[in-house]
């Protein structure tokens, strides 16, 4: 049975130190005025690279109806902070710096560009291209410890009854490593688990689903839809984005040399900058001394970021109303979270916890399926994605190490009674609604039945 949310078109203080020094989280006012009360105040200029910061608040979460206790726990978490995943970027900014150097047309500021470029690009190669970084590990480590924290009747119990910890990986290096970090850290907060956390197993056609046969349609959507590049080459063709794009030059060499690049040019330059701005704080730890922030004025970052989400939105997220081709490939990942609580439910196995490990191609489109919150919008053919008239933003979708988590409550029944069993959803560690087509047992609860859920829950 396929199942899945009808929508309406879809720390400690050594990590809270880490978080600060990447310049992630410091207020802006644009970002302020657009999404009051938002959490992520660097989600304007950084985008789906935002390294992760939990977003539920310990000691706030509300407690299970009388009588129920957890009895298991599953997620699908993204992949941590990353290095960027070739040099594609920083080579095509250095080329330009280096013509500009050439001809004695690179401002002070922009001398001070090439130096940071080619540390980043260091760090990057010494760590490996597109591997997890660092920060990423301890993105992964530090969630798994609060999962511990919030749970720690569950895990006691898992240790208790020598239940299996069972790991599912996408297979690609970054996701194995996050995986690596997160039960390490599980181990390392309770050595009883140690020996009950199974190796990572590899399933492409769960946890790296957009690129599997199966998903050809979606392939052929992405490299040659005419509706998505019309749209994608309307946005990138505002007028904002040249005007942003010859700042950025301009603020960097003398405004004779980037008057005689074409539009081109400069856009190839920006865009390409941007690239590197948003990954540097993933590195911030094998490169602490690299800081791109002096060399985008942050209203060009915020146009840069939009175009990057606009792509992200259209190719992974809600996309065009009346059109599920983004984000119906998920159903497979929807139907094993279902189908694992299920089993666990009706003793078909006897799993304490499932954890598995993907990438941002595979949360963005189960947010959109499952309408978690800013992923509920489609954008009309007629009225393109734009931070004005949509929520969802990249952010706070899909963010470094982004997860969903649903834990498992049990109550103890009376003699000859089966067992009741309830659900609770975390989105980045925060607890979260299912959709609005799913009841929970009481008003303003995050709890739901699981046979509400089995029914709730259903996509074509």
């Amino acid at each position: 049975m396929k199942r899945t949310a009808p929508v309406s078109a879809p720390l400690s203080a050594a990590v809270a130190v880490c978080l600060a020094a990447g310049v992630l989280f410091t207020a802006g006012t644009a970002s302020a005025r657009e999404h009051p009360g938002s959490s992520h105040a660097g989600r304007d200029v950084y985008g789906t690279k935002t390294p992760y910061a939990p977003q539920g608040e310990p000691g706030h979460y509300q407690k299970a109806p009388k009588g129920f206790v957890p009895v298991f726990t599953e997620n699908v978490a993204r992949h941590g902070s990353r290095a960027m995943t070739d040099s594609g970027d920083g080579d095509a900014v250095l080329a330009l710096l280096h013509k500009a150097q050439d001809q004695d047309a690179l401002t002070g500021l922009g001398a001070q560009l090439g130096p940071q470029v080619r540390s980043l690009l260091a760090a990057a190669s010494a760590l490996g291209y597109g591997n997890l970084s660092a920060r990423g590990a301890e993105e992964h480590r530090q969630t798994a410890l609060r999962l511990e924290q919030r749970l720690p009747s569950l895990f006691a119990g898992i240790a208790a009854r020598h239940e299996p910890i069972v790991v599912e990986t996408s297979g690609v290096p970054r996701a194995v490593a996050s995986a690596d970090a997160f039960t390490g850290a599980l181990a390392s907060g309770d050595p009883a688990l140690a020996g009950l956390i199974k190796a990572p197993v590899t399933d492409k056609n769960l946890l790296y689903f957009y690129k599997q046969p199966q998903n050809a349609d979606y392939q052929a959507y992405v490299k040659s839809d005419p509706q998505l590049a019309e749209v994608l080459a309307g946005i990138d063709g505002d007028p904002r984005t040249a005007e942003a794009a010859y700042r950025v030059v301009a603020r960097l060499c003398r405004e004779d040399f980037a008057a005689a690049l074409s539009a081109e040019e400069q856009v190839t330059f920006a865009r390409s900058l941007y690239q590197l701005y948003s990954a540097a704080p993933d590195l911030s730890v094998e490169a602490p001394d690299v800081d791109l922030t002096p060399f985008l004025a942050r209203r060009d970052a915020q146009w840069l970021a939009y175009l990057d989400d606009a792509e992200e939105f259209y190719q992974k997220g809600p996309a065009f109303s009346g059109r599920t081709i983004t984000y119906r490939m998920a159903g497979v990942l929807l139907d094993d979270l279902l189908t694992q609580a299920e089993a666990r439910a009706d003793g078909s196995n006897g799993n304490g916890a499932v954890l598995r490990f993907t990438h941002a191609e595979e949360i963005e489109p189960l947010a959109a399926l499952m309408g978690l919150p800013g992923s509920t919008e489609p954008a009309d053919p007629a009225k393109p994605y734009a931070y004005g008239n949509n929520p969802w933003r990249g952010a706070e979708v899909s963010p470094m190490a982004a997860n969903i988590q649903w834990d498992l409550f049990a109550n103890t029944p009376s003699e000859g009674a089966p067992a009741a069993y309830l659900v609770r959803m975390l989105y980045n560690e925060k607890e979260t609604a299912f959709t609005s087509s799913c009841k929970p047992v009481a008003k303003g609860s995050y709890f739901y039945a699981l046979d509400e859920l089995k029914h709730c829950l259903v996509h074509g």
